[in-house]
């Protein structure tokens, strides 16, 4: 399998890279496009987490940064990679036509907007993975064993009060147990489809949120939780952060395509709409068991009220 540091790194690399709707930019400025924000941004369980509940900053990612795509269509996108004619799959095709393909990471956040919104983030292996580890786990297992284990931690590292006091300081989530989630697993690449709409309150926040899109910087890391001690301390998969994202700069795919996941979303309902109300009171529950810091919210049951908690 041909990795990111075969001699033909530079060129395919680059293409996914730079080819895009949105560029790739410096973290520290990057309005409009996409950069790779330092893993030290994240708290992760440490190494005694088990027994002291402590977190640390993370350290390097396991997987390479390969590209982003902001993109929409008059259908909700999914199998992305399954489709030979997406963009990053036909660079791919084209350079390594006999085989030895490089193994993608995809993780397709499918926003819950009458445009149907796409943001997704592609990685790529650093070094082959090795039999037994976590990450071995996670591409051999079943859905179920991957919903409970797949994480996406959240930062909104700039944006306005009412983004950020809905969100947290850095939301941690259970993805499978909190949203639906699609797993396409093939020899090449694994693609996750993460339906935002799955779940009430999850619909509300990203309502919420995508009136101030042209304004937030969001960090999101995807990591593979640990849970005995064996497996601490966490090391995260791979991360990506927007800026300032323009809702016109998104790139418009034929539905042909790509598959069609579902119908144009639903218009919110005033329940959906009272949930915000519920969210951004003050007095909610504190729990420091699963971090390090007060002001992160967890994300545990789909179409739950209580889904983000303190």
């Amino acid at each position: 399998m041909a990795g990111p540091d075969d001699p033909k790194k530079s060129e395919w690399i680059d293409r996914i890279k730079s080819e895009g709707s949105i560029p790739l930019l410096d973290p520290d400025n990057c309005s409009n496009g996409w950069a790779s924000p330092p893993g030290a941004a994240f708290k992760i369980r440490g190494p005694e987490y088990l027994t002291t509940k402590a977190k640390i900053p993370a350290g390097d990612y396991l997987l390479k940064p390969l590209g982003f795509d902001w993109i929409k269509s008059s259908v909700k996108m999914g199998e992305i990679l399954k489709h030979s004619n997406s963009r990053v799959r036909k660079v791919i095709d084209n350079e390594f036509p006999a085989g030895d393909k490089p193994f993608v990471w995809a993780f397709n956040i499918q926003l819950p907007t009458k445009d149907n919104y796409s943001a997704v983030a592609y990685f790529t292996n650093k070094e082959p993975i090795a039999e037994g580890s976590l990450m071995d786990k996670f591409l051999k297992g079943d859905d179920a064993f991957r919903n409970s284990r797949l994480k996406m931690i959240a930062n909104i590292v700039n944006g306005p009060w009412i983004v950020r006091k809905a969100v947290g300081e850095q939301a941690i989530c259970i993805i499978g147990r909190a949203l639906f989630c699609k797993y396409c697993v093939a020899e090449n690449f694994i693609e996750v489809d993460i339906d935002i709409g799955s779940s009430m309150v999850a619909t509300a926040i990203v309502h919420l949120a995508f009136g101030y899109v042209t304004t937030l910087t969001v960090d999101l890391a995807f990591l593979i939780e640990s849970q005995t001690e064996s497996e601490l301390p966490e090391k995260l998969l791979g991360a990506f952060r927007f800026s300032n994202l323009n809702p016109a700069s998104a790139r418009q795919i034929d539905p042909s395509s790509v598959l069609s996941t579902g119908g144009l979303q639903k218009s919110l309902s005033k329940r959906l709409w009272k949930s915000i109300g519920q969210i951004l009171l003050p007095g909610s529950k504190e729990d420091d068991s699963t971090s390090g810091s007060q002001n992160t919210k967890i994300v545990d049951h789909k179409n739950s009220s209580t889904d983000f908690k303190k």
